[in-house]
């Protein structure tokens, strides 16, 4: 079986996702993020749902449990081995190229499934860029996923923007690196640092 061909990035944002969940500290969860109007334990939980739970929900066309949306990840010790465990499990699902095909309902519309997992994708590693700035840690993403990452932000931003997901763009130089770029156009500062 020959997998989607997006399917690896999803599984290096992934990756990376975890690999910054691992170095959230308690002290952390009570401080500002990049997204204002939420904490770090507030950031965290969303992430940690709608790019993991969510992720495979989406792949089976189940809808998340209403117990699961009001659960907070963050309070229970092991929470990002559980969520590296559940990326794993939700990655996998998305292993089958037969997922990528028909659309998924969002809120009673159809959208194609490869869309959604565009910008779940865009989630994992905006929301773990939010995440790292606000925890002192750092995000690894190649051109290419960065690349990825641009184009769903370029091609989504005005729909975000509606319903209040970005900010208006940031100015970045026309040279700026591709992550940067991408963080700009969703409304981001790429210098945030708690302290501002």
């Amino acid at each position: 079986m020959n997998g989607h061909h997006l399917h690896p990035q999803m599984a290096r944002a992934a990756a990376e996702a975890a690999r910054i969940a691992a170095g959230v500290r308690p002290e952390h969860l009570d401080g500002p993020t990049p997204c204002t109007e939420l904490d770090t334990r507030a950031l965290v939980n969303h992430w940690v749902l709608y790019t993991s739970h969510g992720l495979e929900h989406r792949a089976c066309r189940t809808a998340l449990p209403e117990d699961l949306v009001a659960h907070d990840f963050t309070a229970e010790p092991a929470w990002a081995d559980a969520y590296a465990a559940q990326l794993e499990r939700a990655v996998r699902a998305w292993a089958d190229p037969a997922v990528w095909e028909g659309g998924v309902d969002l809120g009673g519309t159809p959208v194609p499934a490869e869309s959604i997992a565009k910008m779940l994708i865009k989630e994992m590693v905006v929301h773990g860029w939010d995440v790292a700035r606000a925890t002192g840690g750092e995000v690894r993403v190649s051109d290419d996923l960065a690349a990825l990452v641009l184009a769903v932000i370029e091609e989504n931003a005005e729909l975000y923007r509606q319903f209040g997901g970005f900010a208006e763009p940031v100015p970045v130089p026309a040279d700026a690196p591709l992550l940067d770029r991408a963080l700009a156009a969703s409304g981001r500062d790429p210098h945030w640092t708690p302290k501002q």
